[in-house]
């Protein structure tokens, strides 16, 4: 969740929709995200809406969120009108292993009582390495985690500090061990790359040892030095060097090659799964447009069409519920343009391609080398890599002129 969001237009009190978002509720796949801010330590890249035990008063903190967090979910189910039952659930932060296995089981089983959860959803946690323990990935498992999504992000020492990471590399190995004892079926590791000082041998080392612990799923980001980080500061002062493109584009390439060798295939840009069954459904649903309901201080959600965000500041977040209020903080509603456009530049991401019959834009496409031939004969766009690494072109391209 970007710390920047668009002015939008007023939100209900009541967190009222129009009718005729409501009345989709139900016809397509639902997903529930629950935005946990709490992380132990900020790190200097970040600018995700997280807070530190120092940064938060009085009253702002575990138990106050909670409460807060289970009215939300009530204020849902009375604004939906129906328990959609949620295809996917993903907790995320922040740090959401902060809480304690007890308390994650709380929120999941206030998200079942307030919307329901299909049979065989998918529910993911976001976890760091250092906050996993045996005990806490048999507490995921118990409590239904079927997918736990750890932020790895290096494996060299060097750029961990630079990340401001607490973890040691050796922990992600036994973390991964814990959760497979435990049953969690699915392992998905996030990587960094482009982190000043980190060299294209720090990179492979990295990726060889995430790939060593044999993931199901790989997620492998491009560093983005952020307006008003602790990093974009250092950068300023010239205490770091920025990013280089060139250098991020070797290092893609990199990760690509070691991912396919390790039997994972790319299916969106920064992704890579096992197979099929791998892939991280909760986030399908975003790049297909799909619906959402986002709980939480800064928690973004669609619902037919309707964008809304909620207020950042856990403060704010839980006074408005606790006054009986919405806690959004502004809304969008997407035309048919405005939803045609997200699509598109969401939906050539991934390598299920992009429907393009009878556009002669396709066959420019295969010939400078960014779409896969064998995919345009059956008029499908699928980038291949030299297109994924200038998927932002092709969809600007794809966007601005008309087909």
């Amino acid at each position: 969740m970007p710390s920047r969001p668009p002015p939008g237009d007023p939100a209900p009190v009541d967190g009222a929709l129009p009718a005729s978002a409501t009345a989709v509720v139900g016809t397509r796949p639902f997903g529930v995200y629950v935005h946990v801010p709490f992380c132990a330590t900020r790190c200097g890249y970040c600018d995700f809406n997280t807070y530190t035990a120092d940064e938060l008063g009085p009253g702002t903190g575990t138990q106050a969120y909670l409460v807060a967090a289970r009215a939300e979910l009530a204020l849902a189910a009375r604004v939906l009108g129906r328990a959609p039952g949620a295809a996917t659930v993903f907790l995320g932060g922040g740090t959401p292993t902060l809480l304690t296995p007890a308390q994650l089981a709380g929120l999941l089983d206030a998200v079942r009582d307030h919307l329901g959860v299909a049979a065989g959803a998918e529910v993911s946690v976001e976890a760091n390495p250092e906050t996993l323990t045996p005990a806490v990935c048999e507490g995921l498992a118990a409590a239904g985690v079927t997918r736990v999504s750890m932020g790895m992000q290096s494996a060299v020492p060097h750029v961990l500090a630079t990340l401001d990471r607490r973890h040691t590399p050796g922990r992600v190995g036994d973390a991964v061990h814990w959760l497979r004892a435990a049953g969690v079926d699915q392992v998905s590791l996030d990587l960094i790359y482009g982190t000043p000082g980190e060299s294209l041998a720090d990179w492979q080392a990295s990726l060889d040892a995430a790939l060593a612990v044999a993931p199901d799923h790989l997620s492998a980001y491009a560093l983005v030095i952020e307006e008003g980080t602790a990093m974009a500061a250092r950068v300023a002062r010239g205490e770091l060097a920025g990013t280089d493109e060139d250098d991020l584009a070797d290092k893609y390439a990199a990760a690509d090659a070691a991912a396919s060798a390790a039997g994972l295939g790319w299916y969106e840009v920064s992704n890579w799964s096992r197979d099929a069954a791998s892939r991280c459904a909760h986030n399908l649903g975003y790049w297909r447009s799909d619906d959402w309901w986002g709980v939480g201080p800064g928690a973004h959600s669609h619902v037919g069409g309707v964008r809304w965000w909620n207020v950042r500041h856990p403060r704010a977040y839980a006074q408005r519920l606790a006054e009986g209020a919405s806690p959004a903080q502004a809304r969008e509603l997407l035309d048919g343009a405005d939803q045609a456009l997200e699509a598109l530049m969401l939906g050539v991401r991934l390598s299920d391609g992009w429907a393009m019959a009878d556009d002669p834009r396709l066959a420019a496409l295969v010939s400078e080398g960014l779409a896969d031939p064998g995919a345009a004969a059956g008029d499908r766009l699928v980038l291949t890599l030299r297109g994924r690494l200038l998927a932002d072109h092709v969809v600007r391209r794809l966007s601005e002129l008309p087909p």
